[in-house]
């Protein structure tokens, strides 16, 4: 499962430096797949969707912190735990019930992410 971060959130920023995917951002901030990652050029979805990963995102959030779910890994492979859940003040980095992922494709999608 990815984390998520709720409507709870103080907007302190503590959870974005701890990301090892870069997968946090500030309220309103675009995003991009090759921050913080490996990946470089057009990357294929295996659907007929493909993206350049240097193209800038909407911003999922404008009003808290939010988490990128493709890039969220729960911090499998680099932790012991979500670093952003473990530094947040208020509690409000949860698991995301509506992205579930085993710890294999937890993994899986690290090593996409980081070229391993």
């Amino acid at each position: 499962m990815a984390i998520k971060i709720t409507d709870e959130c103080i907007n302190c920023g503590a959870c974005e430096p701890e990301c090892p995917n870069n997968a946090i951002y500030d309220a309103g901030v675009p995003w991009k797949f090759s921050e913080g990652t490996a990946l470089e050029g057009v990357i294929d979805f295996g659907d007929g969707v493909t993206l350049d990963t240097s193209a800038s995102q909407d911003a999922i959030s404008d009003e808290v912190y939010y988490i990128v779910s493709d890039k969220c890994t729960e911090c499998i492979g680099f932790h012991d735990e979500p670093q952003c859940a473990a530094v947040c003040p208020v509690d409000c980095c949860v698991e995301d019930e509506d992205v579930v992922e085993t710890n294999e494709e937890l993994l899986a999608k690290k090593a996409w992410l980081h070229a391993e």
